[in-house]
């Protein structure tokens, strides 16, 4: 005969919670999600970069062509160390290899995040994901057919007599991945300046009160980031105002001022996408 169910034997510490048990498990699983997401990118980009190996040393004359075709009587580059021949078209291939998987990187990162984000969050991050993404390949794009034909032929012309421009390979490869950072990052200023008045850090209204000092900042970006000339300046320098003029008339006719926003904005930012809704 058992004990009444007053009398049986109390546990002396209470069970854990099954709520935060569940939170704990929650938390492993988005870092195997984590994990399983950063191994599929690395993967990615160690595919890509054994694919690629065996042309680096094509891609690294694809990108020393603007040089040499402005190099007065044929010139040709040098190495001047034992192992840059060999050193420099291998990280050349390995940022190639990164920048071909940067889609897939970023797909990968998107996935991890989008179950998490708000229905009118994901509707928003895909199209500024591509956007960014394409114009950072744009970017790098107009540094290689347009910044580096004109900055080498000035270059060239400026050699004083007697003097042989014979570049070495090394730093050649940090001058250009150096440029290409610069005008692919800078080239993301209408991304920026459109979350700037999306997230209300800011107004369209007053972005473009302070044009004149978006055009020093400017200005002062493509002193520091490119050659010393003025060419190479400007052609910095004036892409970073016009994208800049771009985010904002981006951003004065996607997005709602608050008063006509209503009560749909506020509605589908408080709840969450349903689960029929989530990828």
């Amino acid at each position: 005969m058992s004990a009444p169910k007053d009398l049986q034997k109390i546990p002396d510490e209470p069970p854990a919670s099954g709520k935060a048990e569940g939170g704990e498990q929650t938390f492993i699983s988005h870092l195997i999600e984590l994990r399983s997401r950063l191994l599929r990118a690395l993967a990615c980009v160690g595919v890509v970069l054994l694919c690629m190996m065996p042309f680096r040393n094509t891609i690294y004359t694809w990108l020393a062509a603007p040089l040499l075709a402005k190099m007065p009587g044929g010139g040709t580059m040098i190495a001047t160390e034992v192992a840059s021949s060999f050193y420099a078209p291998f990280v050349l291939t390995a940022f190639a290899a990164l920048f071909v998987s940067i889609p897939y990187v970023f797909y990968q990162g998107w996935a991890f995040v989008a179950p998490g984000l708000y229905l009118n969050e994901r509707r928003l991050a895909l199209p500024l994901l591509v956007s960014s993404t394409a114009l950072f390949y744009i970017g790098i794009a107009f540094c290689y057919y347009v910044v580096f034909p004109l900055a080498f032929g000035f270059f060239a012309t400026t050699a004083p007599d007697g003097v042989t421009v014979m570049t070495d390979i090394t730093k050649y490869l940090d001058f250009v991945i150096k440029m290409f950072l610069a005008f692919g990052f800078a080239f993301e200023v209408p991304v920026a300046t459109f979350l700037m008045v999306r997230t209300g850090m800011a107004t369209a209204a007053d972005l473009a009160d302070k044009r004149r000092y978006v055009i020093v900042a400017a200005f002062t970006a493509g002193a520091i980031l490119t050659p010393p000339d003025v060419l190479s300046q400007c052609l910095l320098s004036i892409p970073i105002w016009m994208l800049y003029e771009l985010g904002l008339l981006f951003a004065r006719y996607f997005i709602k001022p608050e008063g006509d926003a209503g009560e749909d904005q506020s509605d589908t930012e408080l709840e969450p996408a349903s689960s029929s809704e989530k990828p």
